[in-house]
């Protein structure tokens, strides 16, 4: 059977499964988050869905259906609340748990089920052994976000939300739980500092909010979390999986703020807004999970994921955002791509601003039509970003659009390179293609699209050849 080429997203264009929590379970990567909707007015509004791939064709990703309705809690029957970031574990008898937070509630519900995808059945609250809900007895701290770990009889439970400001909330907590997988034998304890305590920790700048993930590789645990500035992902080290933790940099941002190879490392080439994802090894390499924006909004996230680089102290380089995602090797050039994978895509002449009328991934019809995903407020000055192609002979480029935009499109292989030819486009009420020669050398380059002309229209794909 032949492989499908990994791109990112990785889902298709129509589903929206931020938070990713990756896992290897058997023969295949597992992918559990929450649920947003196209067009959705809030965060996670779905019920909970698998998906997953095989170890060695990560871009054939398969739709396991929905594991867990948001009406199968008991607080939850009428569907008022939502399913926020959840994560799976496997216990110590062989089971596959599911922890979770409702929206308007300050404690942990937890489902189970035989199997990594089947249909989970609501088990119960984490709670003290006299019955308390963690969460609610004196001196808790809300829960939120739930992340776990099982070893031996033994499961950990990551968990936090730290404001800015509010000092209330200390940081990400640590507890641990017995074998059955709800009661508390070790109670909360802050193993990284929100901002507000921070200061003389390693953490200032990049102190905890929210989305805890926990992995471990070799004897080393890896607390993945959002930091306080939200766009990106962080990453501490610890040999101890509730104390020790020390801080190690940033794993991705979903901006790629830090990146400075391509821009100024300061400024964002895409939507900035919350990030939660985690770390998965297959086959020896690492990726990281995460999410980008859509629409405009917070409210509509698509799962991204990256390659990572090693370093030789074991840590991890940050990764780039890319349209590649999981191939391991550069898109190839001579076909056609649609543009909503597109890693970078902003204004040239305000990069920090979005929203509005600034460019912005969308999709036609409604939240679960299977329509593929476009560019819209396509105007004077946009710069849409592909990462990597591999270019061989490619002498034209040709580009589909839909709208009354008059002007051309300049390639570049960066933002402030010279150009390598322009399609030139006029206003249409159906998807049009726009052909003209270019001459991209050979080699793996990115290529930046970069608009000039007036009017407001919809970018569908590109392809060279």
């Amino acid at each position: 059977m032949t492989k499908k080429q990994p791109i990112n997203p990785y889902l298709p264009p129509w589903e929206y499964v931020p938070d990713g929590e990756p896992y290897v379970f058997g023969d295949r990567v597992y992918v559990y988050g929450s649920h947003d909707l196209y067009n959705g007015h809030v965060f996670c509004l779905g019920d909970y869905v698998c998906w997953s791939a095989p170890v060695d064709d990560l871009g054939n990703w398969r739709y396991e259906g929905v594991i867990y309705p948001k009406t199968d809690d008991p607080v939850n029957r009428d569907g008022s609340m939502c399913l926020y970031a959840p994560d799976v574990t496997r216990g110590p008898d062989g089971r596959y748990y599911l922890y979770y937070v409702l929206d308007h509630v300050s404690f942990v519900s937890v489902a189970v089920c035989d199997t990594p995808a089947g249909r989970y059945r609501f088990l119960g609250v984490v709670r003290y052994p006299d019955g308390t809900p963690l969460g609610s007895a004196p001196g808790d701290e809300p829960q939120f976000d739930p992340g776990v770990l099982t070893e031996g009889d033994r499961t950990y439970l990551y968990t936090g939300f730290c404001g800015h400001g509010d000092k209330s909330r200390h940081g990400a907590m640590a507890t641990v739980l017995d074998r059955d997988m709800l009661t508390v034998i070790e109670p909360p304890k802050i193993i990284v500092p929100g901002s507000s305590y921070s200061a003389g920790t390693g953490f200032e700048g990049h102190a905890f909010f929210e989305a805890p993930s926990i992995r471990k590789f070799g004897d080393t645990y890896f607390f993945i979390y959002s930091s306080e500035v939200m766009h990106e992902l962080c990453y501490a080290v610890s040999k101890s999986p509730r104390e020790g933790f020390s801080y190690r940099g940033v794993l991705v941002s979903n901006g790629d703020i830090g990146i400075g190879t391509y821009k100024d490392a300061n400024l964002p080439a895409a939507y900035i807004a919350n990030n939660h994802g985690s770390v998965v090894e297959v086959g020896g390499e690492y990726f990281i999970f995460y999410h980008r924006h859509t629409n405009g909004t917070w409210y509509s996230r698509q799962g991204c994921a990256e390659r990572l680089t090693r370093t030789p102290d074991g840590g991890f380089l940050q990764a780039e955002i890319t349209s590649q995602g999981l191939s391991p090797s550069p898109l190839p050039s001579k076909a056609e791509y649609p543009a909503y994978i597109a890693c970078n895509l902003y204004l040239a002449s305000a990069p920090h601003r979005f929203g509005g009328d600034c460019p912005k991934i969308v999709q036609d019809g409604r939240d679960g039509d299977h329509e593929i995903g476009y560019i819209a407020n396509v105007g004077n000055g946009m710069v849409a970003g592909f990462k990597y192609l591999d270019f061989s002979g490619v002498t034209a480029l040709t580009v589909k659009t839909r709208g009354y935009i008059h002007g051309e499109f300049e390639v570049r292989t960066s933002p402030d390179g010279p150009s390598l030819g322009s399609v030139r486009v006029y206003g249409s009420n159906i998807w049009q293609a726009h052909t003209a020669s270019v001459r991209v050398p050979d080699g793996v380059h990115a290529v930046y699209l970069c608009f000039s002309g007036t009017g407001n229209g919809h970018l569908k794909s590109i392809e060279f050849s």
